[in-house]
Protein backbone atom coordinates (compact mmCIF):
# COMPACT_ATOMS: atom_id res chain seq x y z
CA UNK A 1 0.00 0.00 0.00
CA UNK A 2 2.57 2.37 0.77
CA UNK A 3 4.42 1.59 -2.01
CA UNK A 4 1.17 2.19 -4.37
CA UNK A 5 0.97 6.00 -2.41
CA UNK A 6 4.71 6.99 -3.11
CA UNK A 7 4.76 5.57 -6.44
CA UNK A 8 1.28 7.69 -7.20
CA UNK A 9 3.02 11.13 -5.32
CA UNK A 10 6.10 10.73 -7.33
CA UNK A 11 4.13 10.19 -10.76
CA UNK A 12 1.90 13.66 -9.47
CA UNK A 13 5.24 15.66 -9.04
CA UNK A 14 6.74 14.44 -12.01
CA UNK A 15 3.41 16.58 -14.03
CA UNK A 16 3.99 19.45 -11.70
CA UNK A 17 7.61 19.67 -12.31
CA UNK A 18 7.08 19.38 -16.24
CA UNK A 19 3.78 21.79 -16.15
CA UNK A 20 5.61 24.50 -14.61
CA UNK A 21 8.69 24.12 -17.15
CA UNK A 22 5.96 24.68 -19.71
CA UNK A 23 6.02 28.12 -21.46
CA UNK A 24 2.68 30.19 -21.29
CA UNK A 25 0.62 29.89 -24.36
CA UNK A 26 1.54 32.91 -26.59
CA UNK A 27 -1.00 35.80 -27.16
CA UNK A 28 -1.94 35.29 -31.15
CA UNK A 29 -1.71 38.84 -32.11
CA UNK A 30 -3.72 39.25 -35.22
CA UNK A 31 -5.05 42.65 -37.56
CA UNK A 32 -8.54 43.26 -36.49
CA UNK A 33 -10.01 45.87 -38.77
CA UNK A 34 -13.68 45.76 -37.31
CA UNK A 35 -15.57 49.03 -38.11
CA UNK A 36 -16.12 51.48 -34.86
CA UNK A 37 -19.78 52.29 -34.13
CA UNK A 38 -19.75 56.16 -34.21
CA UNK A 39 -22.54 57.36 -31.89
CA UNK A 40 -23.58 61.05 -32.46
CA UNK A 41 -27.05 60.95 -31.47
CA UNK A 42 -29.28 63.73 -33.21
CA UNK A 43 -26.30 65.73 -34.51
CA UNK A 44 -26.19 66.03 -37.94
CA UNK A 45 -23.65 63.24 -39.96
CA UNK A 46 -20.54 64.12 -39.47
CA UNK A 47 -17.35 64.84 -42.22
CA UNK A 48 -15.33 61.91 -41.08
CA UNK A 49 -11.71 62.14 -43.12
CA UNK A 50 -12.40 59.28 -46.08
CA UNK A 51 -8.36 57.79 -45.88
CA UNK A 52 -8.70 57.21 -42.32
CA UNK A 53 -11.69 54.90 -41.78
CA UNK A 54 -12.48 54.32 -37.81
CA UNK A 55 -12.25 50.76 -36.75
CA UNK A 56 -12.26 49.75 -33.16
CA UNK A 57 -8.27 48.79 -32.89
CA UNK A 58 -7.10 51.95 -34.08
CA UNK A 59 -9.66 54.24 -32.01
CA UNK A 60 -8.21 51.89 -28.68
CA UNK A 61 -5.03 52.62 -29.69
CA UNK A 62 -5.54 55.87 -30.17
CA UNK A 63 -6.79 56.15 -26.41
CA UNK A 64 -3.53 54.80 -25.60
CA UNK A 65 -1.55 57.09 -26.64
CA UNK A 66 -3.82 60.02 -25.93
CA UNK A 67 -3.29 58.77 -22.32
CA UNK A 68 0.51 57.85 -22.93
CA UNK A 69 3.32 60.08 -20.62
CA UNK A 70 6.06 58.34 -22.49
CA UNK A 71 4.71 60.82 -25.35
CA UNK A 72 6.67 63.89 -23.00
CA UNK A 73 10.30 64.31 -22.33
CA UNK A 74 10.63 63.30 -19.10
CA UNK A 75 7.34 60.67 -18.61
CA UNK A 76 5.45 63.42 -16.45
CA UNK A 77 2.44 64.43 -18.97
CA UNK A 78 -0.25 63.01 -21.65
CA UNK A 79 -2.48 64.70 -23.65
CA UNK A 80 -5.04 64.11 -21.54
CA UNK A 81 -2.60 66.01 -18.78
CA UNK A 82 -4.17 68.85 -20.65
CA UNK A 83 -7.61 67.82 -21.87
CA UNK A 84 -9.05 66.36 -18.92
CA UNK A 85 -12.38 64.42 -19.37
CA UNK A 86 -14.18 65.72 -16.16
CA UNK A 87 -13.70 69.24 -17.70
CA UNK A 88 -14.50 68.23 -21.23
CA UNK A 89 -11.15 67.35 -22.38
CA UNK A 90 -10.25 70.79 -21.36
CA UNK A 91 -8.09 72.60 -18.46
CA UNK A 92 -8.70 74.76 -15.91
CA UNK A 93 -5.67 76.64 -15.62
CA UNK A 94 -5.57 79.86 -17.48
CA UNK A 95 -2.35 78.57 -19.42
CA UNK A 96 -1.27 75.18 -19.32
CA UNK A 97 2.16 73.92 -17.69
CA UNK A 98 4.32 71.99 -19.64
CA UNK A 99 6.93 69.45 -19.09
CA UNK A 100 10.04 72.25 -18.26
CA UNK A 101 7.79 73.80 -16.09
CA UNK A 102 6.83 77.00 -18.85
CA UNK A 103 3.39 78.33 -19.97
CA UNK A 104 1.69 77.81 -22.88
CA UNK A 105 0.77 80.48 -25.29
CA UNK A 106 -2.71 79.96 -25.45
CA UNK A 107 -6.14 78.35 -23.34
CA UNK A 108 -6.25 74.50 -24.11
CA UNK A 109 -9.00 73.94 -26.07
CA UNK A 110 -12.03 71.47 -25.51
CA UNK A 111 -11.24 68.23 -27.66
CA UNK A 112 -14.68 66.72 -28.30
CA UNK A 113 -17.24 66.56 -31.42
CA UNK A 114 -14.04 67.69 -33.84
CA UNK A 115 -15.54 65.50 -35.98
CA UNK A 116 -18.11 68.82 -36.55
CA UNK A 117 -15.18 71.46 -37.07
CA UNK A 118 -14.16 71.91 -40.88
CA UNK A 119 -12.11 75.01 -41.11
CA UNK A 120 -8.64 73.63 -39.57
CA UNK A 121 -7.96 73.24 -35.73
CA UNK A 122 -6.30 75.01 -32.36
CA UNK A 123 -6.97 78.67 -31.94
CA UNK A 124 -5.30 80.36 -34.95
CA UNK A 125 -6.05 77.13 -37.56
CA UNK A 126 -2.09 76.44 -38.38
CA UNK A 127 -3.38 72.41 -38.09
CA UNK A 128 -4.78 71.38 -40.78
CA UNK A 129 -6.58 68.25 -40.10
CA UNK A 130 -6.60 66.55 -36.95
CA UNK A 131 -3.68 64.43 -37.35
CA UNK A 132 -1.62 67.25 -37.87
CA UNK A 133 -2.78 68.45 -34.95
CA UNK A 134 -2.16 65.52 -32.79
CA UNK A 135 1.48 65.53 -33.03
CA UNK A 136 2.12 69.00 -32.73
CA UNK A 137 2.11 68.93 -28.59
CA UNK A 138 4.68 66.29 -28.27
CA UNK A 139 7.03 68.34 -29.69
CA UNK A 140 6.51 72.04 -28.64
CA UNK A 141 9.09 73.20 -26.22
CA UNK A 142 6.13 74.91 -24.71
CA UNK A 143 4.44 71.49 -23.90
CA UNK A 144 5.79 67.84 -23.81
CA UNK A 145 9.41 69.03 -25.69
CA UNK A 146 9.86 65.56 -27.07
CA UNK A 147 10.69 64.29 -30.58
CA UNK A 148 8.93 62.06 -32.52
CA UNK A 149 12.05 59.48 -32.96
CA UNK A 150 12.07 59.02 -29.53
CA UNK A 151 8.54 58.49 -28.79
CA UNK A 152 8.24 56.01 -31.51
CA UNK A 153 11.71 54.71 -29.85
CA UNK A 154 9.92 54.43 -26.62
CA UNK A 155 6.80 52.80 -27.88
CA UNK A 156 9.07 50.41 -29.76
CA UNK A 157 10.56 48.65 -26.98
CA UNK A 158 6.85 48.25 -25.35
CA UNK A 159 5.05 45.07 -26.48
CA UNK A 160 1.90 46.29 -25.49
CA UNK A 161 2.73 48.85 -27.92
CA UNK A 162 3.89 46.42 -30.62
CA UNK A 163 0.78 44.26 -30.21
CA UNK A 164 -1.32 47.43 -30.43
CA UNK A 165 0.08 48.43 -33.45
CA UNK A 166 -0.06 45.07 -35.39
CA UNK A 167 -3.59 44.88 -34.08
CA UNK A 168 -4.71 48.16 -35.50
CA UNK A 169 -2.41 48.37 -38.42
CA UNK A 170 -1.48 44.62 -39.25
CA UNK A 171 2.47 45.88 -38.90
CA UNK A 172 4.46 46.03 -35.15
CA UNK A 173 5.75 48.77 -36.70
CA UNK A 174 5.31 52.16 -35.24
CA UNK A 175 5.30 55.34 -37.24
CA UNK A 176 4.46 58.73 -36.38
CA UNK A 177 2.23 58.91 -39.44
CA UNK A 178 -0.06 56.06 -37.55
CA UNK A 179 0.52 57.73 -34.75
CA UNK A 180 -1.77 60.84 -35.62
CA UNK A 181 -3.62 58.00 -36.83
CA UNK A 182 -4.62 56.68 -34.39
CA UNK A 183 -4.83 59.31 -32.02
CA UNK A 184 -6.75 61.62 -35.12
CA UNK A 185 -9.44 58.46 -34.94
CA UNK A 186 -10.00 58.78 -31.10
CA UNK A 187 -10.69 62.44 -31.04
CA UNK A 188 -13.11 61.60 -33.54
CA UNK A 189 -14.71 59.28 -31.51
CA UNK A 190 -15.07 61.95 -28.45
CA UNK A 191 -18.63 62.70 -29.28
CA UNK A 192 -20.71 64.98 -26.70
CA UNK A 193 -24.62 65.15 -27.43
CA UNK A 194 -26.74 63.98 -24.88
CA UNK A 195 -26.97 67.55 -22.79
CA UNK A 196 -30.30 68.87 -20.78
CA UNK A 197 -30.56 70.96 -24.12
CA UNK A 198 -30.12 67.96 -26.39
CA UNK A 199 -33.25 66.03 -24.36
CA UNK A 200 -35.05 69.17 -24.20
CA UNK A 201 -35.27 69.25 -28.25
CA UNK A 202 -36.09 65.60 -28.08
CA UNK A 203 -39.07 66.20 -25.99
CA UNK A 204 -37.76 64.27 -23.27
CA UNK A 205 -37.65 66.94 -20.83
CA UNK A 206 -38.32 70.56 -20.33
CA UNK A 207 -36.56 73.92 -19.29
CA UNK A 208 -36.93 75.60 -16.17
CA UNK A 209 -38.85 79.32 -16.77
CA UNK A 210 -35.02 80.86 -16.34
CA UNK A 211 -33.51 78.66 -18.99
CA UNK A 212 -36.45 79.30 -21.57
CA UNK A 213 -36.01 82.59 -21.01
CA UNK A 214 -32.30 82.44 -21.53
CA UNK A 215 -33.08 80.31 -24.94
CA UNK A 216 -34.72 82.92 -26.11
CA UNK A 217 -32.12 85.36 -25.70
CA UNK A 218 -29.78 83.49 -27.08
CA UNK A 219 -31.81 83.13 -30.00
CA UNK A 220 -33.13 86.39 -30.68
CA UNK A 221 -31.23 89.15 -32.46
CA UNK A 222 -29.66 92.64 -31.12
CA UNK A 223 -32.21 95.45 -31.81
CA UNK A 224 -31.17 98.53 -29.98
CA UNK A 225 -34.61 100.56 -31.42
CA UNK A 226 -36.79 97.87 -30.04
CA UNK A 227 -34.70 97.42 -26.15
CA UNK A 228 -37.94 94.85 -25.35
CA UNK A 229 -37.30 93.43 -28.15
CA UNK A 230 -33.56 92.80 -28.19
CA UNK A 231 -32.30 89.74 -27.63
CA UNK A 232 -28.24 88.92 -26.74
CA UNK A 233 -27.64 87.46 -30.51
CA UNK A 234 -25.66 84.86 -29.71
CA UNK A 235 -26.51 82.94 -32.68
CA UNK A 236 -24.87 84.54 -35.20
CA UNK A 237 -21.32 83.24 -33.39
CA UNK A 238 -22.92 79.84 -31.74
CA UNK A 239 -25.52 78.32 -34.30
CA UNK A 240 -25.89 75.25 -35.35
CA UNK A 241 -26.10 71.49 -33.59
CA UNK A 242 -22.52 72.53 -32.21
CA UNK A 243 -22.88 75.29 -31.19
CA UNK A 244 -20.39 77.44 -33.58
CA UNK A 245 -20.00 79.10 -37.15
CA UNK A 246 -16.30 77.55 -38.12
CA UNK A 247 -15.23 80.91 -38.76
CA UNK A 248 -12.52 82.69 -37.18
CA UNK A 249 -13.32 86.09 -35.71
CA UNK A 250 -12.29 89.21 -33.64
CA UNK A 251 -15.03 89.16 -30.96
CA UNK A 252 -14.01 92.68 -29.69
CA UNK A 253 -11.43 91.66 -26.72
CA UNK A 254 -8.41 94.17 -27.31
CA UNK A 255 -7.99 97.56 -29.44
CA UNK A 256 -4.92 97.47 -32.07
CA UNK A 257 -2.90 98.79 -29.83
CA UNK A 258 -3.58 96.66 -26.35
CA UNK A 259 -3.26 93.23 -28.95
CA UNK A 260 -0.67 91.36 -27.61
CA UNK A 261 -1.42 88.03 -29.76
CA UNK A 262 -2.35 88.44 -33.55
CA UNK A 263 -4.31 85.12 -33.75
CA UNK A 264 -5.32 83.94 -37.37
CA UNK A 265 -2.71 86.34 -38.91
CA UNK A 266 0.35 84.65 -37.89
CA UNK A 267 -1.02 81.46 -40.07
CA UNK A 268 -1.92 83.21 -43.14
CA UNK A 269 0.01 86.66 -42.98
CA UNK A 270 -3.16 88.56 -44.08
CA UNK A 271 -3.33 91.53 -41.41
CA UNK A 272 -7.39 91.21 -42.15
CA UNK A 273 -7.04 88.28 -39.72
CA UNK A 274 -5.28 90.14 -37.37
CA UNK A 275 -6.99 88.88 -33.66
CA UNK A 276 -9.02 86.53 -35.23
CA UNK A 277 -9.48 83.15 -33.56
CA UNK A 278 -11.14 80.22 -33.71
CA UNK A 279 -14.47 80.49 -32.99
CA UNK A 280 -15.52 77.23 -30.11
CA UNK A 281 -18.18 75.11 -29.33
CA UNK A 282 -20.46 76.51 -26.32
CA UNK A 283 -21.76 72.64 -25.50
CA UNK A 284 -20.58 72.15 -21.97
CA UNK A 285 -19.37 75.46 -21.78
CA UNK A 286 -19.89 75.16 -18.04
CA UNK A 287 -16.67 73.10 -17.13
CA UNK A 288 -14.59 74.26 -19.82
CA UNK A 289 -13.16 77.41 -18.17
CA UNK A 290 -11.50 79.82 -18.48
CA UNK A 291 -12.48 81.27 -21.76
CA UNK A 292 -10.96 82.92 -24.61
CA UNK A 293 -7.97 82.30 -26.18
CA UNK A 294 -6.41 83.37 -23.29
CA UNK A 295 -8.39 82.53 -20.17
CA UNK A 296 -8.65 86.07 -19.54
CA UNK A 297 -12.36 85.28 -17.98
CA UNK A 298 -12.92 82.85 -15.29
CA UNK A 299 -16.47 83.04 -15.71
CA UNK A 300 -19.75 83.09 -17.67
CA UNK A 301 -20.81 85.72 -16.13
CA UNK A 302 -17.72 87.86 -17.12
CA UNK A 303 -18.26 86.58 -20.60
CA UNK A 304 -21.77 87.72 -20.80
CA UNK A 305 -20.80 91.22 -19.10
CA UNK A 306 -17.76 91.40 -22.24
CA UNK A 307 -20.46 90.94 -24.70
CA UNK A 308 -22.54 93.40 -23.03
CA UNK A 309 -20.26 96.13 -22.29
CA UNK A 310 -16.94 95.48 -22.99
CA UNK A 311 -16.45 95.48 -26.98
CA UNK A 312 -13.51 97.24 -27.54
CA UNK A 313 -12.73 98.22 -31.20
CA UNK A 314 -10.25 97.64 -33.66
CA UNK A 315 -9.65 97.60 -37.22
CA UNK A 316 -11.09 93.22 -37.44
CA UNK A 317 -13.28 93.66 -34.89
CA UNK A 318 -16.42 91.71 -36.42
CA UNK A 319 -19.17 94.76 -37.62
CA UNK A 320 -22.49 92.82 -35.95
CA UNK A 321 -20.16 92.70 -32.63
CA UNK A 322 -19.33 96.29 -33.01
CA UNK A 323 -22.48 97.31 -33.58
CA UNK A 324 -23.54 96.82 -30.00
CA UNK A 325 -20.08 98.36 -28.69
CA UNK A 326 -21.97 102.19 -27.85
CA UNK A 327 -25.55 100.89 -26.54
CA UNK A 328 -24.26 97.80 -25.20
CA UNK A 329 -26.72 94.33 -25.82
CA UNK A 330 -28.97 96.16 -23.08
CA UNK A 331 -29.13 92.86 -20.73
CA UNK A 332 -30.78 93.13 -17.44
CA UNK A 333 -29.09 91.56 -14.16
CA UNK A 334 -32.39 88.83 -15.12
CA UNK A 335 -31.37 88.43 -18.59
CA UNK A 336 -27.66 87.58 -17.63
CA UNK A 337 -28.66 85.43 -15.13
CA UNK A 338 -31.01 83.71 -17.62
CA UNK A 339 -28.18 83.51 -20.24
CA UNK A 340 -26.01 81.63 -17.95
CA UNK A 341 -28.57 79.25 -16.80
CA UNK A 342 -29.43 78.78 -20.35
CA UNK A 343 -26.27 77.91 -20.72
CA UNK A 344 -25.47 75.56 -18.70
CA UNK A 345 -28.10 73.15 -20.02
CA UNK A 346 -25.61 72.36 -23.19
CA UNK A 347 -23.53 70.44 -20.01
CA UNK A 348 -23.14 66.52 -21.07
CA UNK A 349 -22.74 64.40 -18.26
CA UNK A 350 -23.27 61.03 -19.83
CA UNK A 351 -20.30 62.64 -21.91
CA UNK A 352 -17.78 63.56 -19.07
CA UNK A 353 -18.33 60.14 -17.85
CA UNK A 354 -18.23 57.99 -20.43
CA UNK A 355 -15.58 55.21 -19.89
CA UNK A 356 -14.98 54.62 -23.79
CA UNK A 357 -12.78 58.38 -23.15
CA UNK A 358 -11.25 57.33 -19.89
CA UNK A 359 -7.54 56.35 -18.61
CA UNK A 360 -7.22 52.28 -20.06
CA UNK A 361 -3.79 52.00 -18.03
CA UNK A 362 -6.45 52.68 -14.67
Amino acid sequence: MCKIKITAFLSILVILLFSCGEDEPIEQVVFDDTPYILNYGNLPEPNLPPDNFLTNQKVELGRMLFYEKMLSKDGSQSCASCHNQSDGFSDTLRLSIGVEMLEGKRQAMPIFNMAWHSNEFFWDGRAHLLRDQSLEPIQDPLEMNETLENVISKLSNSQLYTNQFKRAFDSEEITSEKMSLAMEQFMLSIVSYDSKYDKYLAGEVTLSESEERGRVLFETEYNPFFPELSGADCVHCHGGANFENDQYMNNGLDTDAAMLDIGREEVTQNIADKGKFKVPTLRNIEITLPYMHDGRFQTLEEVIEHYNSGIKESSTVDPAILNTKYSGLLLTDQDKIDLVNFLKTLTDHTFINNTEYTDPFE
